[in-house]
């Protein structure tokens, strides 16, 4: 079996932090990466300050195939993700005259580009730009570090235009088997004896309660498909064994 491919993610902003910008950008870029087979293995979520970003950036950059950054690269006093990714690295921090060249040509009247949006064009030496289609102003690359935006909609669009610069892994499939009549108390030495038959599966397990009962949805994951369907079936043959209702211990086919 071949390694799998891993990413680690440093949300950046104290927006963030204090609960007055919700998060998307996590779940698009898990589900963007996992599509193409490189499974999002630690998220962390940092301020605006620069020994932060790159304790963050120096602490996941060599444990991870790729590392992902969204947030703070804007216009303003607040926008440090630049500059403290050129510290991490120990790498000088200037303007780029690729991405100077792009921002006036996306302003094009040399009165809206202010000295604050010219700077969104300072970043560590032999950064290697990465589009931005929506506002113009460009992320960047270094080594293994991907620097996106923070806005939704322009992070999206940066993460697409990067589709060619990484290599994937085998997608990471999924089967639910629902347990309705026992509990994760009832069920818990079952799951275990199913992750030792199939070691290559892992088991996640989800309780529920709604109008008309409860239960408890255990999602399979894998890389190998005849291995997870065996290993769904074995589970909810081992469910049945136990009592749960038959007639609603279901798998779905590939579902999260």
């Amino acid at each position: 079996m071949t390694d799998p491919v891993t990413a680690g993610l440093v949300i950046i902003g104290d927006e963030i932090l204090s609960g007055r910008t919700q998060d998307t950008n996590t779940a698009t870029i898990a589900a963007w990466l996992g599509d193409r087979g490189i499974q999002l293995r630690e998220v962390r979520v940092v301020p605006d300050v620069e020994a932060e970003i790159v304790a963050a950036v120096n602490g996941l950059r060599g444990r991870y195939t790729y590392l992902f950054t969204t947030g703070g690269i804007g216009p303003t006093h607040d926008d440090i993700t630049a500059a403290s990714v050129a510290a991490a690295f120990g790498l000088p921090f200037g303007r780029h005259a690729e991405a100077e060249a792009r921002l006036r040509a996306h302003y094009g009247d040399e009165t809206l580009l202010t000295p604050a949006r010219l700077s969104m064009a300072d970043m560590p030496a032999g950064a290697v730009l990465i589009e931005n289609p929506v506002s113009g102003a460009p992320g960047f690359q270094i080594d293994n570090v991907f620097v996106m935006a923070g806005v939704p909609k322009i992070m999206r669009a940066m993460l697409d235009s990067l589709e060619p610069r990484l290599t994937g892994g085998a997608p990471v499939l999924a089967r639910t088997v629902t347990c309705v009549g026992k509990g994760e108390g009832d069920i818990a030495a079952t799951l275990e004896a199913v992750l030792a038959a199939h070691p290559r599966i892992g088991i996640g397990s989800y309780p529920y309660f709604r109008a008309g009962g409860s239960g408890v949805s255990l999602v399979l994951r894998g890389t190998d498909e005849p291995a997870l369907a065996a290993a769904a079936a074995d589970l909810a043959d081992r469910l049945r064994a136990l009592g749960a209702d038959s007639a609603v211990v279901a798998i779905s086919p590939r579902s999260e």
